[in-house]
Order: C-alpha cells, then structure tokens, then sequence
C-alpha cells in the first residue's frame, strides 16, 4: 500500500446540533482518531451547524474517507450525506457505514453501564432517542441485543422522542438506563431526570468508539486500494 494511500484524511460526520457538548465530542473523537491513526482528521455536520460537509471538503485535496458518527443507518447516513457529498462534485470521497450497531459500541455501553453503578442481575433500560426511519429502528433493536449479551438480559429499546414505547413510560425505580446516545444535551437530561436507580452517561470519546472509527478508516481504504 503506497504512504499517499495510507494517510488519506478522515472526515467524521456528525448531525449537529446547538447543544455545546455535541460539538465538543465530536472534536474529542477526531482528536483522539487523529492520534490512534496517525492521519488528518476533519469535522463537518450535515445539519444544524457548519462547518458543513461541503466546507470540510473543500480544503481537502485527494482521496478522502468520510465516517457517519451515527449510531443507526437512518435517512442522514443513507440519503443526506451522500447526497451532500455528491453536490460537491468529488468523486474521490469514501463514505463507511455508520458506527452502529456494532460490537465496539456494545462494549463502550457495558463500560459506561459498570460506571454508572450498575453490576450484574440488575435491570437494564436501553433508551435510544427514536426515529420515524424503519431502517434505523431496526438498527436500534440489533444495538440492544448486543447490549443483551453482554448484561445477560434480552433488552428492548425504548425512547426518548419519536418512537414507542418512551423511556418514561416503562422505566422503574430498579432500572439503570443505557442511553443510545453518543453525546450529551437535551436527550440525556430528560433521561437523567427519571427517577431510576442510575443513568449512564453518553458513549462519547470511550476508546472502543475510537476504535471502531479508526477500523471503519481502515476498511475503507483497504478496499479502496484493493478495488484500484
């Protein structure tokens, strides 16, 4: 594999929001990313905030892999950022799968589980913020059994917003809730407002996360090498 091939810049995509602890997330996981990688690492968002992916993209040149921070495959990873992409022009930009469901972000979950106070036999509430995106709730639903395995529980997702059933409807006093969330701000606060035995706090910069961005990197630009 030729050094150009090898430290091709990563982009990470994420939604965006006016939440300030999302922004500053994103910035750790690209930091981090650029220090287990070794290659440049660049931040857009496909809504809400800029930089956008086209500002990103415009002061890159050459082959460029582009990783969805998402935690499902809904309408932002499967239409918008590619459609965005594609509005530039480039036609040498990567775009991986989104960062779940994934095995690396059901360790990241048991860890900020076992932080939150929770240890074996006691009761899980996995608790995702919700879609209307079909594709994306079964996404969900594969998150949670990967959580399952490990805590030795069959879990079902729950929800913030959007889908049912809501998190405040079938949580109790006993449960620790699992949030599905990759940063904190308006959705984990109302899951840390019910009145529960624990919350964990969000996946965030946890190194299984960077990881799992660094091995997604990877792929992509294996296969595109290989493809060449």
């Amino acid at each position: 594999m030729r050094r150009t091939e090898l430290n091709r810049p990563l982009l990470l995509v994420a939604h965006g929001t006016r939440e300030p602890e999302g922004p500053q997330v994103i910035e750790r996981l690209a930091e981090a990313t650029a220090e287990r990688l070794r290659v440049p690492v660049r931040v857009g968002y496909v809504d809400v905030i800029g930089s956008t992916v086209a500002d990103a993209l415009s002061g890159v040149d050459g082959p460029l892999v582009a990783v969805p921070a998402f935690l499902a495959a809904g309408y932002h990873v499967r239409t918008d950022l590619p459609e965005q992409v594609a509005r530039t022009g480039r036609e040498d930009v990567t775009v991986t799968g989104s960062l779940g469901p994934s095995a690396e972000i059901a360790v990241a979950l048991l860890d900020r589980l076992r932080e939150a106070g929770w240890r074996p036999g006691d009761p899980v509430r996995f608790a995702a913020a919700g879609s209307s995106d079909e594709r994306a709730l079964r996404d969900v639903r594969s998150a949670a059994r990967l959580l399952g395995r490990r805590c030795g529980q069959w879990l079902r997702p729950s929800y913030v917003t959007t889908a049912r059933p809501a998190t405040d409807e079938v949580c109790r006093p006993g449960d620790f809730i699992s949030p599905y969330l990759l940063a904190p701000g308006l959705f984990h606060r109302r899951l840390a407002e019910l009145p529960v035995a624990g919350v964990a706090e969000p996946l965030g910069a946890h190194p299984a996360v960077v990881e799992l961005i660094a091995r997604r990197y990877r792929l992509a630009v294996r296969d595109d090498v290989s493809a060449a």
